[in-house]
Parts: C-alpha cells; sequence; structure tokens
C-alpha cells in the first residue's frame, strides 16, 4: 500500500510539473496574430516619449505573424506608393529582428541598404511595441501596434 500511495505521488507529481512546464513559454513574447498600427511614439535624447503621430484620414497599417514568417502591408491615401513587405522574424532576449525577402518596389529599395531590421521588442497580451534604437542605444521611434486576429 504504501509502494501505491508513492508511485500515485510521483505520477501527480510529474503530471503537474508537465502541466506546468507545458503552459510557460520558453520565449515571454509571441507575435502569432495580426496587428494594427495605432499610432507611433517619437523620442527625445532621454528616451522620453516627445510626440505621439496618430494615424490620419485613412492611413493604415497591419502586420501578420505566423510559424516564424512577417507580413505588412500599409495604406496611406496621401501617398500613391504600394508599400508591402514580406520575409521571417526572429525574437531573442527582447529583440525582434525581421528579414525581408519581398517587398514592393520603394520597400526593396531601403532592403538593398538594410538587410534586417533590429527594434527592441515590449509587449503584453494584446499589444506590442517595436522600437527602433540609435547606434548609441537611443530610442527614436516606437510603433505601436494592438492584436485584432
Amino acid at each position: 500500500m504504501k509502494t501505491l500511495v508513492i508511485i500515485l505521488f510521483g505520477m501527480c507529481s510529474f503530471f503537474a510539473i508537465t502541466q506546468e512546464h507545458k503552459n510557460t513559454p520558453s520565449e515571454p513574447y509571441n507575435l502569432e496574430g495580426v496587428w494594427e498600427l495605432k499610432h507611433q511614439f517619437l523620442y527625445n535624447e532621454n528616451n522620453q516619449v516627445s510626440d505621439t503621430v496618430q494615424n490620419q484620414n485613412g492611413y493604415r497599417q497591419v502586420k501578420m505573424y505566423s510559424k516564424g514568417k512577417v507580413m505588412w502591408t500599409r495604406f496611406d491615401p496621401k501617398d500613391s506608393n504600394e508599400w508591402f513587405g514580406y520575409g521571417t522574424y526572429a525574437i531573442k532576449d527582447g529583440v525582434l529582428e525581421e528579414r525581408l525577402e519581398y517587398a514592393s518596389g520603394p520597400m526593396m529599395k531601403i532592403v538593398d541598404t538594410t538587410q534586417v531590421f533590429t527594434f527592441e521588442l515590449v509587449m503584453d497580451v494584446n499589444s506590442y511595441q517595436q522600437i527602433d534604437v540609435d547606434e548609441d542605444g537611443h530610442f527614436v521611434l516606437a510603433e505601436n501596434y494592438n492584436k485584432i486576429k
């Protein structure tokens, strides 16, 4: 009887530990889903938000992340250029890296000079910020997204 109790206790403990491990992500960031740009922050030299740029006049930007792939599109009624891109992404140590493989003409000109887009990532369940950081470690611009799907 004592052996049975020990075996049952051991199995329950193993199941509890397995379930706990299963529900604890190895990386706390999960961008899987569809995100829409809410607004952007501009920063001053002290890494403080100096201005908020709201989307205006039908401007819309959407990003989709799935299984290591990223796709985004932007519509600005004041800009006749098409803006979109597709590629891969990875998150490591709070840093988001996007590598575009294919993009619209104007974006391909940027991709020709910038192979990897790197951002500091700040996120919670339904929103995230991708913050552009300059070579001196100062915040420049943050794009702030809300999860829509």
